[in-house]
């Protein structure tokens, strides 16, 4: 059966994957400029005093994954360095699952070409600070401790690095799919109490497959910015 969309029932044909990223983003844009037009110099270090948007942002990315991150990296300076491609792949495939759970829509990360451009962007930028980092330097990384064994290690971390941008492209893909599908298979079965209890697991899956994937991208880059070998 085909999936149920509110865009059939509009007259806007099958739903479209990037129709749903380009929602994403444009969420994410107007977020920001709400967020940013509200607050003066003055307010922008005081907390609201009601739970907002603001307040969500704060938490989910300075309070948690800032702090995160300059733990992993070593320091908050080069957290804040790395901090911009990281918070942004957090909240773009965090708003990507989430839009999954909106009846009629589907998750841009459920379809295979999302997760795969989001891995081979951290794939690309990890690699590039690397070699920002150390310049060609960079390349003993892939040759390992020993030099008569530096060949045979090449190779091996090459295809370390070539698998890690589908281990974490598969891995959102088919967490996001299945994580889907169940609670599609329980909502047209059940109507009442259990299709809740799924939906609750859903965005805990989707919370924590974005935390996942940011916190994987994160190790990548503080290991080719790392100075010890």
């Amino acid at each position: 059966m085909e999936h149920f969309s509110w865009f059939t029932l509009l007259g806007l044909g099958r739903y479209d994957p990037i129709l749903g990223a380009i929602l994403v983003v444009l969420f994410l844009i107007f977020a920001a400029y709400k967020i940013k037009r509200n607050l003066s110099k003055e307010d922008a270090v005081l907390p609201d005093v009601k739970f907002s948007l603001r307040t969500i942002f704060e938490i989910l990315t300075i309070d948690f994954l800032l702090d995160l991150f300059t733990n992993m990296m070593g320091s908050r300076e080069k957290a804040k360095k790395y901090f911009p491609l990281l918070g942004t792949a957090f909240m773009f495939i965090l708003f990507s699952n989430l839009l999954g759970m909106i009846p009629g829509f589907l998750a841009p990360t459920g379809n295979f070409n999302t997760p795969v451009a989001c891995a081979l962007v951290v794939f690309i930028m990890y690699n590039f600070y690397g070699f920002k980092e150390h310049g060609i330097g960079y390349l003993k990384q892939f040759a390992g401790p020993l030099i008569y064994i530096a060949p045979l290690m090449f190779v091996i971390e090459l295809v370390s690095h070539l698998v890690r941008p589908a281990s974490l492209s598969l891995r959102l893909f088919w967490n996001m799919t299945g994580d889907h599908l169940v609670l599609g298979i329980f909502t047209n079965l059940t109507h009442l109490v259990i299709p809740a209890l799924f939906i609750a697991l859903g965005l805990f899956v989707s919370l924590l497959q974005a935390f996942i994937f940011t916190v994987l991208s994160a190790i990548y880059i503080s290991l080719a910015i790392t100075h010890e070998h």
